[in-house]
């Protein structure tokens, strides 16, 4: 474009939104240059951090966390865009390829965690965090509300437990991740999970009403004669988010936790190890993938 035609079309801009061109030409005239660090607000970033013991080693483990939960918040750009559109097929599919990238790299990330970081001070710091856990996560089961309907987050168990006809509380009080804070035999909820569902429980049933027939899994259902590259692609986001990932975070928790043999409890007080394992969480996103074989095996074999 040429100068003229730029000046035009931005007075056209304007004026269509009722402004005088001018003046944000004269704003423009005295805007300071944009750099990296403001624009990407490095500064900032950089100060999150806040260690609560003098160990070198958890500033690694806050600086991990803040990762994870920067690429669940790329995640979830994706998933609002997909959820909130009638997008064609082949857009679809691409950015359901960006989820499967997006998850491997919380796949890769975990050596950070699993190799970066001493042993016995990891071991030593982590006492001073109770009762915070990964589990409080809530971009994780934003994530999750955004993929499926709430009935594909509960496992076999919890299904028995349900009404005949379900409310979304319902559905939320048998959810899977209810397990590694609500002892079912007592009723008791550990602090962890208390504290996590006066914060959120709320924003996450209304999350799950809004996207009622909205979801990523009721998206593909209404197309007609999906593609095979769309149907692998969801197969390969259920298995990498459901199965591959949680298995690489129970490993690592092991390697800490259990190293040893001295199973230590997890921050949140959870019985992790079988918490964590994807045979018992039963998580699918798409269960009409998969064959009631596959369904009936979930993980069996990692």
């Amino acid at each position: 474009m040429t100068r003229e035609e730029i000046l035009a079309k931005i007075d056209e801009k304007y004026e269509n939104l009722g402004e005088n061109p001018d003046t944000y030409l004269k704003g423009l005239l005295q805007a300071k240059p944009i750099n990296y660090w403001d624009y990407i607000q490095v500064d900032t970033l950089l100060s999150l951090q806040k260690p609560r013991t003098d160990f070198e080693d958890e500033e690694i483990f806050i600086m991990y966390h803040q990762v994870t939960e920067l690429v669940l918040k790329l995640m979830i750009h994706e998933l609002k865009q997909i959820t909130s559109k009638d997008l064609a097929e082949e857009i679809l599919a691409d950015k359901v390829n960006r989820l499967n990238r997006y998850t491997e790299m919380l796949m890769t990330s975990f050596d950070v965690m699993r190799y970066g970081m001493d042993y016995d001070d990891y071991n030593t710091f982590r006492s001073t965090l109770a009762p915070a856990s990964g589990f409080q996560s809530a971009q994780f089961r934003f994530l999750e509300i955004y993929c499926t309907p709430v009935e594909n987050l509960i496992n076999s168990k919890g299904k028995e437990r349900l009404p005949e006809i379900p409310t979304v509380e319902d559905l939320f009080d048998q959810v899977y991740w209810k397990d590694a804070g609500h002892n079912r035999k007592t009723g008791k909820k550990s602090l962890t999970l208390r504290a996590f569902e006066d914060k959120y429980l709320n924003d996450f049933i209304e999350l799950a009403e809004a996207m009622k027939g909205n979801t990523l899994a009721e998206k593909f259902l209404k197309i007609n004669n999906p593609s095979d590259a769309l149907k692998n692609g969801l197969r390969d986001m259920d298995y990498l988010f459901n199965v591959k990932w949680p298995m690489i975070h129970l490993n690592t928790a092991q390697h800490y936790l259990n190293k040893k043999g001295e199973e230590k409890a997890a921050t949140g007080g959870s019985n992790w190890q079988k918490y964590l394992h994807p045979k018992y969480q039963q998580r699918k996103f798409f269960p009409f993938l998969w064959t009631e074989k596959e369904i009936l095996n979930w993980a069996e074999n990692e």
